[in-house]
């Protein structure tokens, strides 16, 4: 995060970003849980959430489930020439299955995670993949599972 982004964050903007990382309960109106926690309305959540999405400093809010057991999952890993690296990853990003995206420093330099209802749909997503950008994805199903807690607290300067 950028010094300016940073600065522009409020107390409550910085709650959003570091409270709600983990447990969220799984009710029918989510925002209301939240806004409740923050002592604003549902609305003022959602607007703060897009201003948010918007500056770039959060891609997505969503659950993370334990890989398959809802559904399917794998870790993908893709070659990408350095020049089109940025609008790939991009266009990547906004496909709804998938949960994230980085870089790599490696000839394998762009890996991901895709989520599907069922295997049919994760083939049908890495073919969209391929097909789209030209380039061979790499599949890597995952043998055996560790938990790694991806919820940090933020560190405000």
């Amino acid at each position: 995060m950028t010094a300016t982004a940073q600065d522009t964050l409020d107390a409550i903007d910085r709650r959003l970003l570091d409270d709600f990382q983990q447990d969220l309960p799984v009710v029918e109106r989510l925002w209301a849980v939240m806004a409740e926690q923050l002592g604003i309305d549902e609305e003022e959540v959602l607007t703060r959430l897009r201003r948010l999405q918007a500056a770039g400093l959060i891609s997505r809010v969503g659950p993370v489930f334990r890989p398959n057991r809802i559904g399917v999952s794998t870790l993908v890993a893709m070659a990408v020439p350095e020049q089109r690296l940025e609008a790939i990853a991009a266009w990547i990003s906004s496909l709804p299955e998938v949960n994230h995206n980085y870089e790599r420093e490696h000839d394998f330099n762009l890996w991901f995670v895709v989520t599907a209802d069922d295997q049919a749909h994760l083939c049908s997503v890495l073919a969209r993949i391929q097909r789209h950008t030209g380039l061979e994805v790499l599949e890597l199903p995952m043998l055996e599972g560790y938990f790694i807690d991806l919820g940090f607290r933020l560190q405000w300067t």
